[in-house]
């Protein structure tokens, strides 16, 4: 049963009794509220990121809430245009993949699984499949599989480079720093090209944003990556660190809007690859 087949009797419902109405739009604006105030948040570090400086290709965009990520999802583009998740300690086995992404019942563009075949570019996961899996459990993992998560991805920058990193950020850095929050997605020309016989954007590049929480002894402290589509699959990973700021101004997103303005503006504008340790794993080779 699709959404609008399960919808259809409150329709009927709500014409016959057009009071109902009332009751219904209080209903909407309580549970956005509860959303916007009390669940949202908990789905993000130091605030849920904030589109400040849209781009005239975003169009509408709406935030989506699934098992174990959170995303913004740009209806013109066909594209999240962030997506959020906490990766904490490994807690079950990664399922198998589902054989096809699904169709998200609430975007208007329904994208769907077939827009990219033949396209020249992978079905990116914005979300991955192997983390949130193993931290959120199975139907978690069957969330990213659907379109509303997925970006195109040129195949050597998905199954090299940007795999490099996600298996870093999976095992590497959840096991020598605990819990960390992950903030992701694609960089967009002004008049983004579209893949072969869809309306699906393809961006330019692809960022992500690592955030480890403050605590009693030290200060919270990021590192951020800008991926280029045509990133060379074993070229070493510190060659794609960036800047928060950058990030920012190339996506018109603020993010970690809740940090001390102070302390945000030092951590936005500082690249601290040591404080990861990352050169120690940046030239491992890729898997596939």
């Amino acid at each position: 049963m699709n959404l609008s087949t399960a919808l259809r009797p409150l329709f009927k419902l709500l014409l016959r009794n057009p009071k109902l109405w009332i009751f219904a739009l209080i209903g909407v604006a309580i549970w956005y509220a509860y959303e916007s105030w009390y669940v949202r948040p908990q789905m993000a570090y130091m605030g849920v990121p904030e589109i400040v400086q849209p781009q005239p290709a975003y169009g509408i965009s709406h935030i989506l809430r699934y098992d174990g990520f959170m995303l913004e999802y740009s209806e013109a583009l066909k594209n999240p245009l962030w997506v959020t998740y906490k990766v904490g300690a490994k807690k079950y086995d990664s399922g198998k993949r589902p054989s096809r992404f699904r169709s998200e019942p609430f975007s208007l563009s329904r994208t769907d699984h077939d827009d990219y075949t033949g396209s020249g570019y992978d079905r990116g996961h914005m979300a991955p499949n192997y983390v949130i899996a193993t931290r959120y459990g199975r139907q978690a993992q069957l969330d990213t599989f659907t379109m509303t998560n997925i970006s195109p991805q040129k195949p050597n920058l998905n199954q090299k480079s940007w795999q490099r990193l996600e298996e870093v950020v999976a095992n590497d850095f959840s096991k020598k720093y605990g819990e960390f929050w992950v903030v992701t997605g694609p960089i967009f020309d002004s008049e983004p090209k579209t893949l072969k016989n869809s309306s699906v954007a393809v961006p330019v590049a692809f960022y992500k944003i690592l955030i480890r929480p403050s605590t009693e002894v030290q200060p919270a402290n990021a590192l951020a990556f800008i991926f280029p589509q045509s990133a060379k699959a074993n070229a070493s990973l510190s060659k794609f660190v960036t800047t928060i700021d950058e990030i920012e101004e190339r996506t018109g997103i603020d993010f970690f809007a809740e940090l001390d303005d102070e302390f945000e503006n030092l951590l936005e504008s500082s690249k601290t690859p040591k404080a990861w340790n990352l050169s120690a794993v940046a030239n491992r080779p890729a898997r596939y």
